[in-house]
């Protein structure tokens, strides 16, 4: 049992953190009374009582209701495809894009977008390898090759400055990934490829409603995707959309994936379509539907959440939170709030952190992420047009050394943060003695 002096010590520490907030960052840790406080403590690793106790159900996710419930009830009640219809539509209205198509998944989306592109095989692709395999691999099917680019190791997100070494003649387009919501820097990106000739397309699966320059993401490339798997902060369990500014594109995406659907100087092959079918199923549209109004709401009290907790997990020396710190840029959570260590300011690396941490009830991990350009597909001729070449990338080794992910809790979670700053204030003030 815990007794009233260690109490009191995780009473104060707490309160100083509440009220110190930011400000303490450019204090000495180690000087200010929650790390005198957390000392005195005894490890979990040790023996000691767990810091986080409580949080059952703080990720859960997807998040359905009653508006969901009503929704897919009145499609099973009386089943049609309207849905996929009144998706676009709203999609449409609340993105501001011109054009628009519902697909079976993210993947779909992709594969169709790289039909409509219509580039000649041999053309090359600037995509990170630190990205899910469907951002690359269905390039092969039309002759396309990706150029692996770097990433910045606190971003995740594109490395402009390593693609433009690795431009070539062959180069016709870049593809950015907006990693667990945080945008790239479109404007920068767009303008580099827009002095090189290259089209720009954007993965943004995780950045449902992020912007940047008051622009959303997906909006910003010639041609965009979004992925609706249940994980993703617009969940239909399974699903995507594709976004196209030229109409051309669009007709042409649309008769690839949905063979009843095609317009434009594609319409002649309506009814045998280009090649697939890649229609959503119209529950999930149900589902996305009574989602989006919400959408914009849900976001913002999700970074309000994460920022009440790492607001304060910042002030520890050697830890770092994915960032641009540009305040023209608005992000959002899903999934992972991903936190970084710097081992060498932290005085700590980190698996003896991790351990420590998941003793005391913190869940992390030693994460990483795989690396696209290392999958044997990558390396075999036999599957593509051109063999891809297999890079060094610093970045994305970087990024899976010094990764330290916390959950991305889904509701208001006070005790919880409390907790979670408790674990880390234990550890850090035993790191001496762990390292």
């Amino acid at each position: 049992m815990q007794n009233r002096s260690s109490k009191q010590n995780n009473t104060t520490r707490r309160s100083f953190l509440k009220t110190s907030g930011v400000a303490a960052a450019g204090l000495s840790w180690m000087s200010t009374s929650a790390a005198k406080a957390a000392k005195t403590e005894t490890l979990a690793l040790n023996g000691g009582k767990k810091a986080v106790t409580s949080g059952r159900g703080a990720s859960k996710w997807p998040l359905y209701g009653k508006d969901e419930i009503e929704a897919v009830t009145k499609l099973v009640t009386s089943p049609s495809y309207a849905p996929l219809a009144g998706l676009e539509s709203d999609w449409r209205k609340h993105f501001g894009v011109d054009y628009c198509k519902s697909h079976c998944n993210g993947t779909g989306a992709l594969t169709s977008m790289f039909f409509a592109l219509n580039l000649p095989p041999g053309s090359e692709i600037m995509v990170p390898s630190y990205t899910f395999f469907a951002t690359i691999t269905p390039m092969r099917l039309f002759g396309l090759v990706p150029v692996f680019v770097d990433i910045n190791p606190q971003t995740l997100n594109f490395d402009l400055e390593d693609a433009k070494k690795r431009l070539t003649k062959n180069t016709k387009a870049v593809l950015p990934v907006h990693w667990i919501g945080l945008p790239c820097e479109m404007d920068k990106i767009c303008d580099w490829a827009e002095e090189k000739g290259l089209i720009v397309l954007e993965d943004s699966c995780h950045a449902h409603g992020a912007k940047l320059k008051d622009r959303y993401m997906g909006s910003w490339g010639r041609m965009g995707v979004f992925s609706f798997q249940q994980s993703k902060p617009l969940p239909g369990i399974e699903g995507g959309m594709g976004v196209y500014k030229e109409k051309d594109d669009y007709d042409c995406a649309t008769a690839f994936g949905h063979y009843s659907k095609c317009e434009g100087k594609y319409k002649k092959y309506n009814g045998s379509g280009l090649a697939t079918k890649l229609r959503m199923h119209p529950l999930a549209a149900a589902l996305l539907r009574s989602q989006l109004p919400k959408l914009e709401a849900r976001n913002e009290a999700g970074a309000r959440q994460v920022r009440k907790l790492n607001d304060r997990l910042l002030q520890l020396p050697g830890l770092l939170e994915q960032t641009y710190n540009r305040p023209d840029m608005k992000r959002l959570h899903y999934s992972w709030n991903m936190l970084f260590i710097d081992e060498k300011k932290a005085g700590i690396n980190r698996e003896t952190a991790v351990k420590a941490l998941q003793a005391e009830g913190v869940s992390t991990s030693n994460f990483s992420y795989r690396l696209q350009h290392k999958c044997p597909i990558y390396s075999e001729a036999r599957w593509w047009h051109h063999k891809p070449v297999i890079p060094e990338l610093p970045g994305s080794e970087k990024a899976n050394q010094w990764a330290l992910p916390l959950p991305y809790f889904t509701s208001d979670q006070p005790e919880l943060c409390d907790e979670y700053v408790n674990a880390f204030e234990k550890v850090w003030a035993h790191r001496d003695k762990l390292s």
